[in-house]
C-alpha cells in the first residue's frame, strides 16, 4: 500500500518519533586500517590499493596503531568505557565495492561502549546515549553510469574504485533517542553538528561531509503517541549534511505517518535520501545482525589497550564541548539567548575561527548569523559549506574597522564573495564600494542637501537640532551610501553651527 506524506504537525500530533543515529567517521591516518596504502582523497581510481585491501589470497592484514589511538580518543571524548580487550570480526555480505566480500569490523566486542553526549536545542539540554564506537574499514565506491539518477536502476554499467576500501572508519552508534516529538529532527542535526566539532577538536578526521568522511545513517520509527511499543524502523543511508539530517528525518516522519494512517505497514529497509527533491526512496530490505554471519577475524590478533596508554590518551583530550561553550560565552559576553542562537545556527566554530583572526565576537556573530546565515538558508547550504570562510569575514571586518567600508557596503562585498566575484578588494573596485573619505565631495553633498531642504534648515536654526537627521539622510542618499554617517554629521553640524 502506498501513501503520500502528511503535514509534519499532523504526524507529530498522532505519533512519537523514535530515532537511532549511526555516524561513520573516516579517520585522517596516512595509511589504511590494515595495510600501508595511502588514504589521499581524489587520487586516480584504483591507484591506492594492494593485495591486502583488495583481499587477494595469502595477504595478511596488520592493525593501524594510529587508527586504534583515534578510536580510543573518540570513545573517551564521548564518555565511553574503553575495552581492556576487544577484537575484530568479519561482516559477510556481497556487494561489488567490497573486494573481500566481507568487511573487517567489530561486532559484539567494540573498543568503546556505554557513553553519552549532550546537545542544546532551543535552550534545552538533551542527553544522547552512546551504544558503541567501533573500528572498521570503509568500502570502495561504485559509480553507476548511463542512467538519469546516478543510481544502479537504469544504469548501463557500473565502475568500481577501490581506493577507499580499507580506509579506517569509526562507527558511532547511539542508543534509542526519544525526545519531545517536535524537537526530534533538530536534536539529530545538533548531535551530528556537535560531533563534527568534537572530531575536529580531536584532530582525528577532516570530517568533510562533502567528501564522505562524515556520513550519517538515520534510523526512524513511529509509535502512536502515549504508547511504548516501538514501530518498525527504516534506515536512511549516507546523509551528508547537517541540514539534510534534519530534512531526511522530518520527511521519514511524514512518510511513515501517511503509510500508517492509510492502514499500511512500514517495511524494515534501507532508504536513499535525495537532496534535490527532499524525499527518500526504497533501497533494499534491511538485514539483521544474524544475516551478516559475523565471526571473529582469524587473521588479526585481539586489541588490548593498556590502561596506562588509555590514560595517556585521555590527558591529550581537548576541553569538553559543554565546558568550552560556557567559557566562550563568558569570554564573548554573549547573553544566554545570543549563545543559543549561535549554537542553533551552527555558527559556533565559524565564530571561533573568525575571532582567532582578530575580529570581535560581536562583529563575527553579526556576519555569520546575519548575511551569511540568510544566504545559507536561502540556498539550502550549511554555513561551513559556503564559499566564504573566516578569513574573508575577517578581511571584510578589517575594512569596516579601518573606515574603508560601512556595514551597508560590507553587505554588498559579501554578496560579491558569495557570487564568486573575487577577493574583497577586487569586489570593492569592481562595484565601486569604498567609502568617500575626502571632505570635498561630502561638503558638496551637504550643500546640495541644505539647498534642497530649506524647511529642515529653518527647523534646525529655530532650535530643533534633531531635525538635522533628515539632512544626513539626504546626504547619504546623494552619496549612494558611500559616506561615513558620523563624518557627515560632524561636517553638517559645523556647517550649521550646531
Amino acid at each position: 500500500m502506498t501513501a503520500d506524506v502528511v503535514a509534519i504537525d499532523d504526524a507529530l500530533a498522532q505519533y512519537d518519533p523514535v530515532m537511532g543515529l549511526e555516524v561513520h567517521v573516516e579517520l585522517n591516518t596516512k595509511s589504511k586500517m590494515f595495510c600501508g596504502c595511502p588514504t589521499e582523497f581524489g587520487a586516480p581510481p584504483n591507484t591506492q590499493t594492494c593485495p591486502v585491501c583488495l583481499g587477494l589470497p595469502g595477504a595478511l592484514p596488520v592493525v593501524n596503531r594510529r587508527g586504534v589511538e583515534s578510536a580510543i580518543k573518540i570513545g573517551l571524548a564521548l564518555n565511553c568505557e574503553i575495552a581492556e580487550w576487544c577484537r575484530f570480526a568479519r561482516k559477510n555480505y556481497f556487494y561489488p565495492d567490497m573486494p573481500k566480500n566481507f568487511q573487517t569490523s567489530q561486532y559484539d566486542e567494540p573498543i568503546a561502549f556505554n557513553g553519552w553526549s549532550e546537545v542544546i536545542v532551543d535552550g534545552e539540554t538533551y542527553r544522547i546515549e552512546i551504544e558503541r564506537a567501533h573500528m572498521e574499514e570503509d568500502t570502495g565506491k561504485s559509480t553507476h553510469v548511463g542512467g538519469a539518477t546516478g543510481r544502479i536502476q537504469g544504469a548501463s554499467h557500473s565502475l568500481v574504485d577501490y581506493n577507499r576500501a580499507g580506509i579506517p572508519l569509526i562507527e558511532i552508534v547511539t542508543k534509542t533517542i526519544e525526545v519531545p516529538p517536535a524537537k526530534a529532527a533538530a536534536v539529530a542535526r545538533a548531535f551530528v553538528s556537535q560531533l563534527r566539532d568534537l572530531l575536529l577538536a580531536l584532530d582525528v578526521s577532516d570530517v568533510r561531509m562533502d567528501q564522505g568522511s562524515l556520513r550519517c545513517d538515520a534510523n526512524v520509527s513511529l509509535k502512536p503517541s502515549g504508547t511504548t511499543v516501538l514501530g518498525t524502523r527504516t534506515e536512511t543511508k549516507n546523509v551528508n549534511s547537517f541540514r539534510s539530517v534534519e530534512r531526511a528525518i522530518t520527511y521519514e516522519i511524514t512518510r511513515q505517518a501517511a503509510v500508517l494512517n492509510a492502514g499500511g505497514k512500514i517495511l524494515q529497509e534501507t532508504r536513499h535520501w535525495h537532496e534535490d527533491t527532499g524525499i527518500t526512496t526504497s533501497g533494499r530490505e534491511k538485514s539483521d545482525a544474524d544475516d551478516y554471519r559475523y565471526f571473529p577475524e582469524p587473521d588479526l590478533v585481539p586489541v588490548a589497550p593498556s590502561r596506562e596508554w588509555v590514560e595517556e590518551i585521555r590527558a591529550t583530550l581537548p576541553e569538553a564541548p559543554s565546558l568550552r561553550r560556557v567559557r566562550l560565552q563568558e569570554d564573548w559576553g554573549f547573553t544566554d539567548l545570543e549563545m543559543r542562537d549561535v549554537i542553533n545556527g551552527n555558527a559556533l566554530e565559524p565564530i571561533v575561527a573568525t575571532t582567532s583572526l582578530g575580529v570581535s565576537a560581536a562583529a563575527a556573530k553579526k556576519w555569520w548569523l546575519g548575511e551569511l546565515a540568510r544566504f545559507a538558508n536561502e540556498s539550502g547550504t550549511d554555513l561551513d559549506a559556503l564559499p566564504v570562510g573566516p578569513a574573508e569575514v575577517a578581511e571584510v571586518q578589517k575594512l569596516v574597522d579601518e573606515g574603508t567600508l560601512n556595514d551597508k557596503l560590507a553587505r554588498q562585498v559579501f554578496e560579491g564573495l558569495l557570487a564568486g566575484e573575487g577577493t574583497p578588494a577586487e569586489i570593492m573596485e569592481k562595484r565601486g564600494l569604498a567609502l568617500v573619505s575626502d571632505d570635498g565631495p561630502l561638503l558638496e553633498a551637504i550643500d546640495r542637501a541644505i539647498a534642497a531642504n530649506p524647511g529642515v534648515v529653518e527647523k534646525v536654526n529655530s532650535g530643533k537640532p534633531a531635525a538635522a537627521g533628515a539632512l544626513i539622510g539626504a546626504v547619504m542618499k546623494d552619496m549612494r551610501g558611500q559616506a561615513d554617517a558620523a563624518k557627515v554629521r560632524e561636517l553638517l553640524n559645523a556647517k550649521l553651527g550646531i
